[in-house]
């Protein structure tokens, strides 16, 4: 994707677009959907505990500040034909105490939109974005062993996983959540 297309600058913050759907700045009426999703056991099974309102609202004012911060982090992803709000995704610095560094791409979707090519297509959104715009050498991707969905989004995107990579996430409790898988993709690839 050329560098600027299917991007746009509203007051600090970029919107992307795809085909389907809209990345953007989050809204209020994105809370209760938000929620929803975070209290979801389907769609929490492999981040950990279910989330309360208030930690799910928390989390999207920290999105929010982040996005303040660096113009880049995790948006709002809607269906444009519905304006129907389904998700995030997006950008963030990979956490201290990983055993490595970068970028990482992320997206988590309501069950109402899985199996319908959406967290893809939000996926390679985010990595041109990534690449044309912030010309980021590399991007990563990070989930548990376990979580088979998200790794084949990982590997249609064009990322690949070495698992001498693999490690164990030592601030998750002992069992499924705990052995993690690393995929990386470079800007090379996407040129």
């Amino acid at each position: 994707m050329p560098r600027g297309e299917n991007f746009r600058w509203l007051g600090g913050m970029t919107e992307l677009h795809s085909d389907r759907l809209a990345l953007r700045r989050w809204r209020d009426s994105d809370l209760d959907p938000w929620a929803v999703m975070n209290a979801d056991p389907e769609v929490r099974e492999h981040l950990g505990d279910l989330l309360t309102r208030e930690q799910s609202d928390a989390s999207v004012a920290r999105f929010q500040a982040e996005f303040d911060r660096r113009s880049y982090g995790w948006w709002a992803v809607e269906v444009q034909a519905t304006g129907e709000f389904i998700g995030f995704a997006g950008l963030d610095q990979v956490d201290d105490g990983m055993p490595f560094t970068g970028v990482e791409i992320g997206w988590r979707l309501a069950r109402s939109a899985w199996g319908q090519g959406y967290a893809t297509e939000a996926a390679l959104t985010v990595l041109a974005f990534g690449f044309d715009t912030l010309e980021l050498p590399e991007i990563l991707a990070v989930t548990t062993a376990t979580n088979l969905r998200s790794q084949a989004v990982m590997r249609r995107i064009g990322m690949t996983r070495d698992p001498a990579d693999d490690f164990d996430d030592l601030t998750a409790p002992e069992g499924p959540l705990r052995p993690n898988v690393l995929y990386r993709i470079a800007r090379s690839a996407m040129i």
